[in-house]
């Protein structure tokens, strides 16, 4: 497998800066890290998989210090290469030089269009790939601190939905999860709108059936599995925005009833906002610190 290295660029307005990836670049600075990409090959999947590692300042400098590490899991439309060319790498180098975070791994896997779980027609096995591919392989390959303690899981979009999903139906694998506007829908049939092909249903089509199963996607869903999972000691954080484009602000809503009605601790923000990456960008700060927080060293 090929994989290269990129140090960080020091540029103005870190949210907006575009970092890129096709070179090496051969100088570094003072208490910076850096960022790996490269590609598992899947037997669950059938392909190789892209992802990318952001590791920090002292994973070089002390090679016997092991790390907690937080999976980043990209929105739909996005790949593993999102968190660096956004610039939310540098936005992670920022916080930690003004003491605002610890230093951890964070890994971004290519998530495609998957939402992170099982497809209905079980062609792709993306969660199968995650738990018994991914998150070994990532541990084994780099010093990741053994445990619970030291393993996150957050996400934005799509991405947010991969995230609340995985912690909620595999509590015992992490100690937080977070997401940035998750793409939680109550109820299926209002959200794919009076058409059957509709653009809506065409996006989810892939995963949860042509058209979507709403059977499958409740079995799915954060919110309903919210309703019976054992959550105690997980961690937990959502935002939305209030004027999310696609309504996701009310799936935030109903799962923060439902974790307020059986007295999970959790940390809800309903924030003026769309569904952007302005939002984002705003909001991003608070998850990685959250994550920080959460982890055990």
């Amino acid at each position: 497998m090929s994989s290269f290295s990129v140090r960080r660029i020091l540029c103005s307005g870190s949210l907006l800066c575009v970092l890129p990836l096709l070179f090496f670049i051969p100088f570094s600075f003072a208490a910076t890290g850096r960022v790996e990409c490269n590609s598992i090959p899947s037997k669950i999947l059938n392909r190789a998989v892209p992802y990318c590692i952001v590791l920090p300042p002292s994973y070089d400098a002390d090679k016997a210090r092991h790390f907690s590490i937080l999976y980043f899991l990209h929105g739909l439309g996005d790949n593993e290469q999102s968190f660096i060319h956004t610039g939310a790498w540098n936005l992670t180098e920022d916080m930690r030089e003004k003491g605002e975070m610890r230093e951890f791994l964070i890994a971004t896997p290519d998530g495609g269009a998957s939402f992170y779980i099982n497809s209905k027609d079980d062609k792709e096995h993306y969660e199968d790939f995650l738990l018994r591919e991914f998150f070994p392989f990532i541990e084994k390959r780099y010093r990741v601190a053994a445990g619970r303690g030291h393993r996150g899981v957050a996400g934005i979009s799509m991405g947010g939905y991969g995230a609340l999903h995985l912690a909620f139906r595999h509590p015992q694998l992490f100690i937080s999860a977070s997401a940035h506007s998750a793409a939680l829908i109550e109820k299926l049939p209002l959200f794919l709108g009076p058409t059957p092909n509709s653009p809506r249903a065409r996006v989810l089509g892939s995963v949860f059936g042509v058209p979507p199963d709403p059977a499958f996607w409740d079995r799915n869903s954060p919110i309903a599995i919210a309703r019976t999972a054992d959550l105690q000691g997980l961690k937990i954080y959502f935002d939305c925005g209030n004027e999310d484009d696609y309504g996701f602000d009310a799936g935030a809503a109903s799962l923060d009833r439902i974790l307020t009605s059986r007295h999970i601790a959790h940390e809800y923000h309903l924030y003026l906002g769309r569904h952007d990456p302005a939002y984002f960008g705003e909001h991003l700060p608070a998850s990685l610190v959250f994550a920080s927080r959460a982890f055990s060293n």
